[in-house]
């Protein structure tokens, strides 16, 4: 979930220096409860998107991520 695993484990990996990217698109989360509050899975992923952006990984769409590996492959 974005904001377990896919959180953790990118700022762990910016931690021992490497350079994160993040596919936004390819992970998920689920609805959260806090003070008897229900927020919204896609208000928890924008959020946990958002705070890895700056400065733990290049977050971007899957198709941004091929399209890119694509231009380096053919430059």
């Amino acid at each position: 979930m974005s904001h377990m695993c896919i959180d953790a484990t990118t700022r762990a990996a910016f931690d021992l220096g490497f350079n994160c990217i993040v596919a936004e698109d390819a992970c998920a989360t689920r609805n959260l409860i806090f003070k008897g509050k229900t927020i919204k899975a896609s208000d928890v992923h924008a959020s946990f998107m958002a705070a890895l952006s700056v400065p733990y990984a290049k977050v971007m769409a899957t198709h941004e991520l091929i399209e890119s590996t694509v231009d380096k492959n053919t430059a």
